[in-house]
């Protein structure tokens, strides 16, 4: 269970790129040809994921994206633990 307490690094064996306000993220370890390894993040998605360094908690990237974009605190809080669950499931992140 992920709680707003808890920080994330990203993982060494993925590598991120920006295009165009979206990130793109290619796990290494992978055969780099494989289309279903590499993973796009939306504008927000990428925002958040530029705040993930292993200081920052949950909450504080949380409250990172209510100060920049207009949504409601409770969306901001499921769209963050639903965005790391992912990250999590692909090994872009870890736990702190």
């Amino acid at each position: 269970m992920i709680s707003l307490d808890q920080k994330y690094s990203k993982d060494s064996s993925i590598i991120s790129r920006e295009i165009a306000g979206d990130i793109i993220l290619v796990p290494i370890r992978r055969n780099v040809g494989d289309l279903e390894s590499i993973y796009t993040l939306n504008e927000t998605a990428a925002f958040a994921w530029k705040l993930i360094d292993g200081v920052m908690t949950i909450e504080g990237i949380r409250d990172q994206i209510v100060s920049v974009y207009d949504v409601e605190t409770e969306q901001a809080e499921k769209d963050i633990i639903e965005l790391i669950s992912k990250l999590i499931n692909i090994g872009a992140v870890q736990r702190v």
